[in-house]
């Protein structure tokens, strides 16, 4: 079951860098690169857009990742709607899923520790890293607090693909298995989209 929200939220991935161009099948470092990775040409167009977008959703707060690449895309945005960078809140429980001893390394090596079964990054974590779960809780602590905290505000989001699925679906009451196999899908969160979230009555 959906949950009752008290505000609007726009959930937007940073646009995209070179791990979703050059370097796709490889595995970010956390909490970044060295250097860190910042946005392409491609990914700065897609923050524009977004920003374009948003001028017309009368953005109240704004909170997004500490990292560059979201912390780029935050200014974009915020310059295109006048919004003032000195109140942007940037919280580390928004950063990216932690894949820990497997950052820098391919996505196929990463994926063979959970035997290539998505389902099992739920519940198992990899060394030095984080489980699905793990990060599921941090981001949806954020959101209680936004909730404890405000009524009525239009709330951007801005972070990165892992954790805004994972959000979107703990707000829309999907199971771990509608996540992986539904239309909620990992792959459907796109670099520099957003994804408008009214939830104030139930479905």
């Amino acid at each position: 079951m959906r949950l009752v929200l008290k505000n609007k939220y726009f959930l937007l991935r940073h646009g995209k860098t070179i791990h979703q161009a050059e370097k796709e099948d490889i595995v970010y470092y956390h909490p970044d690169d060295n250097p860190a990775c910042a946005l392409l040409e491609k990914g700065i167009k897609e923050a524009q857009l977004a920003g374009e977008v948003l001028k017309e959703k009368n953005i109240d707060l704004i909170f997004s990742s500490d990292i560059l690449r979201t912390k780029q895309t935050v200014k974009i945005v915020a310059e295109l709607i006048n919004y003032d960078l000195e109140k942007v809140v940037y919280d580390v429980r928004l950063r990216d899923v932690n894949w820990g001893i497997f950052g820098g390394k391919s996505e196929e090596e990463a994926w063979a520790y959970y035997n290539n079964n998505m389902m099992n990054k739920f519940e198992l974590s990899v060394p030095q890293g984080e489980s699905w779960n793990q990060c599921r809780e941090r981001v949806v602590e954020v959101l209680k607090e936004i909730e404890n905290n405000f009524t009525n505000k239009n709330i951007l989001i801005v972070s990165h693909g892992d954790p805004l699925w994972l959000l979107e679906g703990y707000i829309k009451g999907k199971s771990n298995e509608e996540l992986v196999f539904g239309k909620n899908r990992k792959k459907d969160i796109k670099t520099g989209e957003i994804r408008e979230i009214n939830n104030q009555t139930k479905k």
